[in-house]
């Protein structure tokens, strides 16, 4: 059980927990007595893509930012020692909200983080308070455009044939690419942020687990259905802020979740992929008006 004190102010600390003999590396901010939104980072990044969005949310609420197996600051076993698929990464997650002690939360997510956080939302609802979403699919809408299109080979057989139109996307060019595609503005992105995923991606070993998880990412559609039924069922409380112009998550699969969402907040942002780099503010903003919005009662509620 990690018993850290959280900061009361916007100040973040830089924490680690044990989880299965892993080392999950953590940002957290604000007080413990407030509600708690977990961040789920995408591909390739880490917590650090919450770097700026961190102390915007936290004068308001208890925020948290694990880092997955093999990202960040987080362990990085070998593909031999440890399974990377969503189901797994989702396990470890859940585990770490329960080595905090996080009873209830809302769930940021992005990318990999959409996938990670609807498992763990459609098997445990009530720790669910409201969900933020940004760029993460849901629906097989969206999921038809040319970037995927190399993937379906190979989540059908898994072959060196099939990997290698894929292995590309794990170099510093596509890592650019996701940074600066669809962006209005190229020079409000630091390139801090894509040197930094880079970065992660070039350690020895970290290619292959990446590989895993794009084999891994195959598994996610046929549980759509069940997340649709969660939605449905469940109704959390849901505030879309996408980058409409990303080649990856375009805005076609933001689309759906209105036919089952009945709370639903929609804001389609001019921009791309990583859409925190050049709209930080303005869903930082969004955001605490929404939860300040749907959360008026559960102020000091969250553990």
């Amino acid at each position: 059980m990690a018993n850290h004190p959280a900061t009361t102010d916007r100040a973040v600390r830089y924490r680690t927990v044990k989880i299965d003999n892993l080392d999950i590396f953590y940002r957290e901010a604000g007080g413990v007595d407030k509600p708690t939104i977990l961040l789920l980072h995408g591909f390739p990044t880490s917590s650090h893509m919450f770097r700026n969005l961190i102390p915007m949310l936290a004068e308001n609420y208890h925020v948290i930012a694990p880092d997955y197996p093999g990202y960040g600051h987080s362990s990085m076993p070998l593909v031999s020692e440890f399974e990377y698929s969503f189901d797994n990464l989702a396990k470890v997650v859940l585990k770490f909200t329960e080595a905090l002690n996080l009873k209830k939360f809302s769930l940021y997510v992005m990318d990999y983080g959409a996938p990670i956080g609807y498992r763990i939302a459609s098997q445990h609802p009530e720790k669910i308070q409201a969900i933020i979403v940004q760029n993460g699919n849901a629906y097989d809408e969206g999921l038809d455009n040319d970037f995927w299109k190399p993937f379906r080979p190979f989540w059908k057989n898994k072959t060196e044939e099939n990997a290698a139109p894929l292995k590309p996307l794990f170099e510093l060019a596509a890592t650019k690419w996701q940074y600066h595609t669809g962006v209005l503005d190229i020079e409000a992105i630091s390139p801090d942020a894509w040197m930094h995923d880079q970065a992660g991606m070039d350690r020895p070993g970290n290619k292959d687990i990446q590989l895993e998880l794009f084999y891994s990412y195959g598994t996610n559609s046929p549980l759509y259905p069940k997340w649709q039924e969660y939605f449905r069922t469940h109704q959390p409380p849901m505030l879309i802020v996408w980058g409409k112009n990303d080649q990856i998550f375009p805005a076609a699969g933001a689309e759906p979740y209105k036919r089952d969402l009945k709370n639903l907040e929609y804001h389609l942002l001019d921009t791309g992929h990583f859409a925190l780099e050049d709209h930080g503010e303005m869903i930082g903003n969004t955001i605490n008006q929404f939860l300040a919005r749907v959360l008026p009662t559960l102020v000091g509620a969250s553990k």
